[in-house]
């Protein structure tokens, strides 16, 4: 399973980001946009999208306005998968994406032509951040991960 090679049984090293390594800090941040934007596309047709460490949804909801009045609205969750959440240890809301919403993967060829990158340097790069964010779950850190 994909999710498996997140689970870092030792600290990463630079050997295990060698894209990263070779990208600028623009040049990843423009592959991590593209990804953002095919995430909210996909959101858009009612899609949720595996991205690896968990699952992108927009789930239905209910505000409440004013004192008595309650709207329908949706809300977007992200359900990090078992695995993740066992292995480190991770309190998460319980969130149940219903079965009846397709779920799809990233498409990195669809990435990357955005971008005009290679394949292969966009999955690659998207793999390595998503390894640097289980390095921070395995240090424990405090981690801000946006999919904006």
């Amino acid at each position: 399973a994909k999710m498996l090679k997140y689970l870092l049984f030792k600290p990463l090293g630079p050997e295990d980001l060698p894209t990263l390594k070779e990208l600028r800090t623009a040049e990843i941040c423009r592959v991590w946009a593209a990804a953002c934007r095919y995430v909210r596309r996909q959101l858009l047709q009612r899609k949720a999208v595996d991205i690896g460490v968990g699952t992108f949804a927009v789930l239905p909801a209910h505000a409440t306005v004013g004192e008595d009045e309650v709207l329908p609205v949706e809300r977007p969750v992200f359900q990090p998968c078992r695995f993740l959440r066992k292995f480190y240890k991770l309190k998460c809301a319980k969130t149940k994406i219903p079965d009846r919403i397709p779920v799809v993967e990233l498409d990195y060829q669809q990435i990357a032509e955005e971008i005009h990158f290679r394949r292969q340097i966009a999955e690659q790069c998207i793999h390595e951040t998503l390894l640097f964010f289980a390095g921070a779950l395995q240090d424990q850190k405090e981690v801000e991960f946006s999919f904006a």
